[in-house]
């Protein structure tokens, strides 16, 4: 077995790690920046590593550090979380090389599975339907109208490496192209190091549906069903649950099957996630594969009651997988909130600033994973993810009100979150009836704000009108008093 683990990440899923390690008898190895000194990550570990200045560049994105941090250390595994190098095929190989297990699928992996046109070539030699796109990357104006024309608008600019929504732009018709072609290609630089792009068909509206797979170094391979994760904003996802509502026996069987074809052409070895899109027909095209642990995979333990780090250190550790497909079982409902340092109701604009008051839901089948503590910095130089809300239920209507009341009781003072979200949203009657698509949230949002608005627009007046029959206080003094009591019933601190 493994004996000790570098977590070569922070936050949240470094946390989520070093607990799993712990709980298996294993040692954990943390590593810092300037900003995450006094985390709680580094508290937790049995050894904590300082690896530079709060610059993701400079400290988590650094390779040859996490390397040489684990060397000096002892540690004899490498967990990459999800986010910074956890999609790296170079790190993965740098950990291999130095004699250390890889607490994820083999680099040769995620180099085959990383690209999307490559993952695009392999799932169509394989008979696993894909997206309408072009065949390789799209350089240059003629190039990107070239394929724009033979697909048809609206298309989407994709980047070939890595995930996450970055380097995505859709395109609605011919005059925005090269401008957005040069934007994602920009974007895909910044966060992964290429500006190769790709162009595919908007298919839309649509469903995004993803598919676990855990996997073993005896080439054993299974599914763990499916997330839906179509309550997304700018690509990136708000909402996760599972089961999702569109998905049919018959049709979780056969993308758990293509999902699994995938990973075992692949050689693939630990936890993975193929993503598909599905459309109103049930018409469904694989997206990529996410060759790393997910965000959301807390909803996939829910329902199924198996710890997925667990069982990526046994599985990293040699050991063959302890289940069969056949006795998978799923029950109920789970749904995850993603509390993200982001003002809903102003564009999600990002938020830092201190942790001044923490409060904690708790309650029958609901869970927390998070960092936070009062007196936590919220910094801008990170992911904005502060916590993830989950619940389960027994059915999804009971876990939707489980989630409500949650959320109702999770306070975090400081900075603005997504929580505020949630109450509105368990109340629109398309959300309950699982009625939506993966641009249904951005719309859903416009109108929320729209109303809060015109809520506070409507108070201030009230309040005005008060103050000047009373003649108690100043009419602005009392009209902003009001409207920032209502703000803050939406949008607490």
């Amino acid at each position: 077995m493994i004996e000790k683990v570098l977590v070569a990440n922070r936050a949240e899923i470094a946390v989520r790690v070093i607990r799993a390690c712990r709980e298996m008898g294993i040692k954990s190895v943390a590593v810092f920046s300037d900003a995450d000194r006094d985390a709680l990550h580094v508290r937790l570990a049995d050894e904590a590593v300082h690896i530079g200045a709060s610059e993701p560049l400079k400290s988590y994105l650094d390779g040859k550090k996490l390397v040489e941090a684990a060397r000096r250390t002892g540690a004899d595994a490498v967990h990459p979380g999800y986010g910074f190098l956890s999609e790296n095929a170079g790190f993965a190989r740098l950990v291999e090389d130095a004699g250390l297990a890889w607490i994820g699928p083999p680099s040769t992996a995620i180099a085959k599975l990383g690209n999307k046109l490559e993952v695009r070539k392999t799932a169509k030699s394989l008979g696993i339907p894909t997206v309408p796109g072009s065949d390789g990357p799209v350089e240059g104006k003629e190039s990107v109208t070239a394929a724009a024309r033979a697909v048809g608008f609206p298309v989407m600019l994709k980047a070939a490496a890595g995930g996450g929504g970055k380097g995505i732009r859709t395109v609605r018709d011919e005059s925005e192209l090269v401008r957005e072609l040069e934007r994602a290609a920009g974007e895909a630089r910044s966060a992964f190091g290429s500006s190769a792009v790709f162009l595919e068909r908007n298919v839309s509206p649509a469903r995004h549906i993803e598919v676990q797979v855990l996997a073993d170094a005896r080439g054993n391979v299974i599914h763990l069903g499916e997330r839906e994760c179509s309550l997304q904003r700018r690509h990136q996802k708000i909402v996760e649950e599972s089961p999702s509502t569109v998905v049919t026996p018959e049709l979780r069987a056969r993308l758990g099957e293509h999902a699994v074809r995938l990973a075992k052409h692949a050689g693939y070895r630990n936890a993975g996630t193929v993503e598909f899109l599905v459309d109103e027909k049930l018409d469904y095209y694989l997206l990529e594969m996410n060759t790393r642990l997910q965000v959301e995979h807390p909803v996939t333990e829910m329902v199924t009651g198996l710890d997925l780090v667990r069982a990526q250190l046994e599985v990293a550790s040699g050991l063959p997988l302890p289940w069969k497909q056949e006795e998978i079982r799923h029950r109920g409902a789970a749904i995850e909130l993603r509390v993200t340092a982001e003002d809903v109701f102003a564009n999600f604009a990002p938020s830092a600033g201190t942790v001044r008051g923490l409060a904690l839901p708790g309650g029958a089948f609901t869970r927390v994973d998070t960092a936070l503590e009062e007196g936590t910095e919220v910094s801008l130089f990170y992911d904005p993810l502060l916590a993830k809300l989950v619940v389960w239920a027994e059915d999804r209507p009971k876990a939707i009100a489980r989630l409500t009341r949650a959320a109702a009781e999770f306070r975090v003072s400081g900075v603005r979150t997504t929580l505020p979200l949630v109450a509105p949203l368990s109340r629109d009657p398309d959300f309950r009836a699982g009625r939506f698509h993966v641009t249904w949230l951005e719309g859903f949002v416009a109108r929320a704000t729209e109303r809060v608005e015109e809520d506070l627009e409507t108070a201030a007046i009230v309040a005005a009108l008060a103050a000047h029959r009373s003649s108690a206080r100043p009419v602005a003094e009392t009209a902003a008093a009001s409207a920032s009591a209502w703000a803050h019933a939406w949008r607490p601190r």
